[in-house]
C-alpha cells in the first residue's frame, strides 16, 4: 500500500515533527510513505524507512504567513510556485498513491492553494482515485476571516475523504475550536496523540531545561526571562540547560550565550531532547503541540509559557487545558517576568503527581496508520 504525505513548515518544526513521527510509524506497520518536504530543512530529523522528497524550500517570511520567501528571505515569485505544483503533480503520478495524506489543510497552510489545488485535481483525476486524507492537530487556530469556515467546509466535501484529528477527542475534541464541526463528523477520526519512541535514559541530568521548540516564535523574551528566573528559584546554583532551537536569531543566541555564567549550558538542538526533559527537575517551554507530547510522554514536572503574538491563541488553549489537568503550571505572556516565571518554577516543584486520568492517550501515529489501512482496504483499492 503506498502513501504519499506532504508537509510545509513554515515558521516552526512542529508540522514537520508530527508528520515524520505518523510516516515512520505507517512504514513499521508495513505500508511504503512517500513524504513530500516543503519547508527549510531542518538537520536531524529523522523517519527511517520513509522515502522524502524536498521542494524548493519555502518559509514565512518578515509579513507572517502570508509572506512566502525562500531559504535566503527572497519572495516566490510565480515560476517557482508554479514549479513546485509541477513537482507534486508529478509524484502523483510517479508514485501512484493508495492514499493521500496532506497536513493542515484546509484547516490551514491556505496560502499553499497554488500547489495543493492542482495536487488534490491530479488525485482525483486517477483512476482509481486514491483516498485522500487530511492531518490536522487536535486545537486549530482560531479564525474571524469572512467566509473562511464557508471555503473549509468546501473544500472538505469537494476534497477529502477522512480527517485524521491527531488529539484524544476526551482532552481536545476538534469541535472545541472547530465552529461547525458537526458537519463533517462523519468523515472525522480522532487518533490520540501523535508521540514519538519512549526517550532513552538521559546521558546527562539538569535541575531546570528551558526549551522554546523550533525557536522561531520569539523564544528569546523567554530565554531571556529563564536566565534573570534563575536566582530567584531553589535552582540559582543548581545546572540549567537552555535550548534555543535552529530558527532563533542568531544575535539572540549569542547574547544569551555571553550571558550564561557557570551552571548554565546553551544548545540550539539536542536530538536527545525527550530525554532530558525526563531526567530535568523543571521544564520550562512554550506550548506548542510537540512540546505538549513531550511533557505527556515524560510526565516531568513542567512550566509552559504559551506563545500569543499576531494573534495566536492555539497555545493560549493548550496551556489552560494542561493547567487544568494540573499537568503544567502555565505562565502567559502578557505576565511574564524573571519573577512569575520563578515562581511557577517553584509552584511545580511542589506540586503533586497529577492523576493517572489527567493524561491523554499517546498512540496516534499507530492508530492513524490503521485507520488509513483500513479505509483504503474498505474502498477495495
Amino acid at each position: 500500500m503506498n502513501i504519499l504525505s506532504y508537509t510545509q513548515h513554515l515558521q516552526g518544526i512542529g508540522h514537520l515533527v508530527r508528520s515524520l513521527r505518523i510516516a515512520a510509524e505507517m512504514v513499521r506497520a508495513g505500508l511504503t510513505v512517500d513524504l513530500v518536504i516543503g519547508g527549510v530543512a531542518v538537520e536531524g530529523l529523522r523517519a527511517p524507512g520513509v522515502r522524502i522528497h524536498r521542494l524548493a524550500p519555502i518559509k514565512a517570511g518578515k509579513g507572517g504567513f502570508s509572506d512566502l520567501v525562500d531559504a535566503q528571505g527572497r519572495p516566490i515569485d510565480e515560476d517557482r510556485k508554479a514549479a513546485r505544483a509541477a513537482r507534486l503533480v508529478g509524484l502523483v503520478e510517479e508514485v501512484r498513491p493508495d492514499a493521500i495524506l496532506i497536513e493542515a489543510f484546509p484547516f490551514g497552510r491556505r496560502q499553499m492553494r497554488f500547489e495543493l489545488l492542482p495536487f488534490l485535481d491530479a488525485a482525483h483525476a486517477r483512476s482509481p482515485r486514491p483516498l485522500v486524507a487530511c492531518s490536522v492537530r487536535d486545537i486549530l487556530q482560531q479564525s474571524d476571516k469572512p467566509g473562511r469556515l464557508d471555503d473549509t467546509i468546501a473544500y472538505l466535501e469537494k476534497y477529502f475523504d477522512l480527517v485524521l484529528v491527531h488529539g484524544d477527542a476526551d482532552f481536545a475534541a476538534l469541535g472545541a475550536t472547530m465552529p461547525r464541526a458537526c458537519e463533517f463528523s462523519a468523515m472525522t477520526r480522532h487518533t490520540g496523540i501523535v508521540a514519538g519512541p519512549q526517550p532513552a535514559a538521559a546521558s546527562e541530568a539538569f535541575d531546570v531545561l528551558v526549551s522554546v521548540g523550533g525557536g522561531a516564535t520569539r523564544g528569546e523574551r523567554l530565554l531571556e526571562c529563564a536566565l534573570k528566573a534563575r536566582p530567584l528559584t531553589r535552582y540559582a546554583h543548581g545546572k540549567w540547560c537552555f535550548i534555543t532551537g535552529p530558527n532563533l536569531p542568531a544575535r539572540e543566541a549569542r547574547a544569551l550565550r555571553a550571558q550564561a555564567g557557570p551552571g548554565v549550558t546553551v544548545h540550539e538542538f539536542r536530538d536527545d531532547f525527550a530525554s532530558l526533559m525526563a531526567a530535568t527537575s523543571v521544564s520550562v517551554s512554550q506550548c506548542g503541540y510537540n512540546t505538549a507530547v513531550d511533557i505527556f510522554q515524560t510526565r516531568c514536572r513542567a512550566v509552559v509559557v504559551p506563545y500569543a503574538e499576531h494573534g495566536e491563541s492555539e497555545q493560549t488553549r493548550r496551556a489552560a487545558l494542561l493547567a487544568r489537568r494540573a499537568i503544567a503550571q502555565a505562565v502567559y505572556e502578557r505576565e511574564l517576568s524573571p519573577e512569575t516565571l520563578a515562581a511557577a518554577i517553584e509552584r511545580a516543584s511542589d506540586a503533586p503527581a497529577p492523576p493517572e486520568d489527567a493524561w491523554p492517550d499517546l498512540n496516534g501515529a499507530a492508530a492513524t496508520a490503521r485507520i488509513v489501512r483500513e479505509a483504503v482496504e474498505r474502498r477495495g483499492l
